[in-house]
């Protein structure tokens, strides 16, 4: 499974990707109600296309439907971080002790060519999150546990949904440089193959980055 490769071959895919995106980056606001009238216009195609998408996009977590509302964009909420981020510490630490055995050394030295480049973001000051797929460093971890199944939980589940958080509330300050010397640090446990230490670092760096997300949301 490889992201860059994720290429739109369809109209209904094509509008499932830009629908993903727009709620991603928060382009369609966190909460909103989705009209299939209004989005069919917006992207030009038809309202069964439309409803294609939301549907797909249910499973991916982002849409949801209620009672009487009909479909809309999940809230950005305290309670919503909390539970997803217990979820991603766990999935993601087993990734980084997987591929601290199964990824390869090209892989490795990609992954630390991506960190070099990301070096860049963070000297000049610039909000420090990565977008989706192989420029990610998360996806290229999870990629590199090389178990299919908990890249498809991962990715197929919940990885948009984190993106939406991550995209949305961003990363400024000094959280910027410390996010960056985590990441540096799970590479080094990864690069000298030990897989407890490669958890460890991966889990502490995702509690750290939710504590700076629910202090955003809650301010």
């Amino acid at each position: 499974m490889n992201l860059t490769a994720e290429a739109p071959v369809t109209a209904a895919e094509k509008t499932f990707f830009d629908l993903r995106q727009d709620i991603v980056e928060g382009v369609i606001v966190a909460g909103s109600k989705l009209s299939e009238a209004e989005l069919s216009t917006k992207y030009e195609v038809s309202r069964a296309v439309v409803r294609e998408a939301i549907s797909r996009l249910e499973t991916c977590h982002l849409v949801e439907r209620k009672a009487n509302v009909g479909a809309r964009v999940v809230d950005l909420t305290p309670e919503g971080l909390i539970e997803l981020y217990q979820v991603r510490e766990s999935l993601e630490g087993m990734a980084a002790r997987l591929a601290a055995t199964n990824m390869s050394e090209p892989e490795i030295e990609e992954l630390n060519q991506l960190l070099a480049t990301h070096f860049k973001t963070v000297q000049s000051g610039e909000t420090y999150y990565q977008e989706a797929g192989d420029v990610d460093f998360h996806y290229r971890i999870i990629l590199g546990s090389k178990n299919n199944h908990l890249i498809s939980i991962l990715y197929d589940g919940i990885y948009h949904l984190i993106r939406m958080y991550r995209v949305q509330l961003g990363m400024a300050g000094p959280r910027v440089t410390t996010a960056f010397d985590e990441h540096k640090n799970i590479v080094k446990a990864i690069s000298d193959r030990d897989p407890e230490l490669a958890e460890m670092l991966m889990r502490r760096h995702i509690q750290y980055t939710k504590n700076n997300l629910q202090s955003k949301l809650e301010s």
